[in-house]
């Protein structure tokens, strides 16, 4: 299966999300965004495909929302778009594409629906939260 991620290696929940990827066998592309942004219509058909508000897709922590004062409900998604593409971090994270779909995996478990039926080894997340238990079944919270 052809999966590709738009990962931050800096982040927890985009390192759980590939070391899913990775536990179901699968060695994905991956694409450091904050390295190589997508383009303009890249973004856009990662967020529509994923069935966001292009707002959705805009990360606040750690990043200048505020400063850019992006809070602002009036602002155009093509100017939220602009915002994203200037300052990549903006991006929220982690994308995940396959033939099943398009996902941004917060929570990290969310890529399990893109991602082949067949997952029988166990996974636990950095925290040490249980995602798949020694039986190859999903743990829900």
């Amino acid at each position: 299966m052809s999966v590709t991620i738009y990962h931050n290696p800096d982040c927890g929940t985009s390192r759980n999300t590939l070391a899913m990827i990775r536990n179901a066998g699968i060695e994905p592309e991956i694409i450091e965004y904050l390295n190589t942004p997508p383009d303009r219509d890249t973004l856009k058909a990662l967020i529509g495909s994923a069935g966001l508000t292009v707002r959705a897709a805009l990360r606040e922590k750690g990043t200048p929302y505020e400063d850019l004062g992006l809070g602002d409900i009036s602002l155009s998604d093509e100017h939220l778009l602009d915002a994203m593409l200037a300052h990549p971090i903006l991006i929220n994270r982690p994308f995940v594409v396959t033939l099943r779909g398009v996902r941004l995996c917060r929570p990290s478990e969310l890529v399990l629906e893109i991602l082949p039926d067949i997952l029988n080894k166990p996974f636990t997340k950095e925290d040490g939260e249980v995602v798949i238990d020694d039986e190859g079944r999903r743990v829900r919270k």
